[in-house]
């Protein structure tokens, strides 16, 4: 899955999908670069563009004249988060990724805080969010889902709805790529025997755009994938097998 090409200078990769966002996509980059030029490091963002239907590709590109740092990848159609997420750690040139969402909820200035809590031991830190800027509604699904994925899949994650993360890409190399995929990161890596980490992170409220998500497609198809997840307990393959002596081999 991992493209073969690496630029092995490259530090940290953040991957973005975005899907009509044209409002919230220079604001953010905005912040991204105060954020990542302080990290003394290489780094990359990587926009996917999920075949929006207003100006967000219009707007990347623009972006793009003047900050060599962005990379975009347009999808030729509508494929979701978790497609817009495998089509970014595809082409991650960083040895840490970082996945956030476009809509500005995530906080960049959270980024350093990730990467301090990502030790050497470690394969992901997941984010928390300290308090949700999200309707009741949508607060108290979240909850119910969170408690009935743990049950189910096993796995004890705080907030599987959070998809602001910092991932070794070294550890993505086997992961599984499904419709849902996104939710259930860190409960892939650990059943691959990676060590994950959550932290809590800010969470803002929307300013522009609309939620994507709702009820019925946060809760029913999660649900469905629960149960995948619960087959694939069983069936996992460890990802980190060979022994790091070996490694250079």
């Amino acid at each position: 899955m991992i493209d073969k090409t690496i630029d092995e200078s490259c530090h940290v990769s953040v991957v973005i999908p975005v899907f009509n966002e044209e409002d919230n996509l220079e604001p953010l980059i905005d912040e991204l670069q105060q954020v990542l030029d302080k990290l003394g490091k290489k780094y990359e963002v990587i926009f996917i563009d999920d075949k929006s239907t207003d100006d967000s590709l219009e707007v990347m590109k623009k972006l793009r004249e003047t900050r060599p740092f962005l990379r975009i990848f347009p999808h030729r159609l509508n494929s979701g988060e978790s497609a817009g997420q495998a089509t970014g750690f595809a082409h991650a040139n960083g040895e840490i990724i970082i996945t956030m969402d476009a809509d500005q909820q995530n906080d960049p200035a959270d980024i350093p805080f990730l990467l301090d809590a990502l030790k050497e031991n470690i394969a992901a830190v997941c984010g928390v969010r300290r308090k949700r800027m999200d309707t009741i509604v949508k607060r108290i699904s979240s909850r119910t889902w969170n408690v009935f994925r743990n049950i189910v899949t096993g796995d004890k994650i705080s907030d599987g709805g959070c998809t602001y993360r910092a991932i070794r890409r070294s550890a993505l190399c086997e992961i599984q790529i499904f419709n849902g995929m996104h939710r259930f990161i860190p409960t892939l890596l650990r059943l691959q025997g990676y060590e994950v980490v959550e932290i809590p992170i800010n969470d803002r409220p929307r300013t522009r755009g609309y939620s994507k998500y709702g009820v019925r497609n946060r809760i029913w198809r999660g649900i469905t994938d629960c149960f995948a997840i619960y087959w694939l307990r069983k069936r996992s393959i460890r990802g980190d097998r060979i022994g790091p002596e070996y490694h250079s081999q």
